[in-house]
């Protein structure tokens, strides 16, 4: 394995998360990681530039598997996010690796990444813990990718003043989601952004991913929670709570770009569904 992408000697540290698939997912040498998230955010801002008056919307869905896979479409996503204040990110992804029941958040208040560290609103988790909309859980956020592939396009997008509220969503109702999602929206303030984490769908051959992703495409567009199935997305729970509180906010959902791994470089046989959207 190349130096670069062996995963570096981080110093353990209990208040601060280390990077679980750093040389994985995405190089560990930071040089070579801000050189390919840059490339990646380059390659859409022309698309971006022509929409320059356009106000950063209050919610993404953004996919998360490795950046050679779906950083293209994740770009999409976080180029529109250039310049777009101080408020908090909200992640909100599936686990993976342990499960969840409800939504969880970290007691650490940082997460580290070859790029530096990214606090964590602390205060505003207080706030839903002591509310009863989350409960804090370490464990399903040691091994996760979802949330953790996000925050070099952040920390290249917002190099000051970031702030992430990591939150891990398990068996939940939409109803459930959307009073959780409503209260972490209004507690964090008007500048919050959500971003939703989700692949789309899994190790089908391309033509019939394709025809899937689809119908999950118009789900979204059409804020139809109810449509959103377990074999549509890794997230449905986020994706489903994420629509319905777009719904419940009276917001539209916009797809800026939908591909397959496909299309950059993986099996046609065996192909993993990448979306992303904006909610305005």
């Amino acid at each position: 394995m190349p130096e670069s992408h062996r995963r570096p000697p981080w110093p353990p540290d209990h208040h601060m998360r280390a990077p679980a698939v750093a040389g994985r997912f995405y190089p560990a040498d930071a040089r070579e990681l801000t050189t390919l998230v840059d490339r990646l955010l380059d390659s859409v801002a022309a698309s971006v530039d022509a929409e320059a008056g356009d106000r950063p919307g209050p919610a993404y869905v953004t996919p998360h598997a490795a950046l050679r896979y779906s950083g293209p479409t994740a770009a999409h996503v976080y180029a529109r996010l250039r310049g777009s204040g101080a408020g908090t990110v909200a992640l909100v992804g599936p686990a993976h690796y342990l499960p969840v029941q409800g939504c969880a958040v970290p007691a650490t208040v940082g997460w580290l990444t070859p790029l530096g560290e990214v606090p964590i609103d602390v205060d505003l988790v207080r706030t839903l813990v002591r509310d009863g909309h989350v409960s804090v859980d370490d464990r399903p956020f040691a091994p996760e990718h979802s949330l953790e592939v996000q925050l070099p396009f952040l920390q290249r997008v917002r190099p000051a003043g970031l702030r992430i509220l990591p939150v891990l969503v398990g068996q939940s109702t939409v109803d459930d989601l959307v009073v959780t999602l409503s209260a972490l929206a209004e507690a964090a303030g008007p500048d919050t952004i959500l971003l939703c984490s989700t692949d789309l769908s899994h190790y089908l051959p391309e033509p019939a991913a394709n025809a899937q992703d689809s119908r999950t495409t118009q789900a979204v567009l059409d804020l139809a929670a109810e449509r959103i199935g377990p074999r549509d997305a890794c997230g449905v729970f986020a994706l489903r709570g994420l629509v319905g509180w777009a719904r419940h906010q009276g917001l539209r959902a916009r797809l800026l770009d939908r591909c397959t791994s496909a299309k950059t470089g993986g099996d046609p046989g065996r192909v993993v569904g990448y979306a992303a959207f904006s909610f305005h």
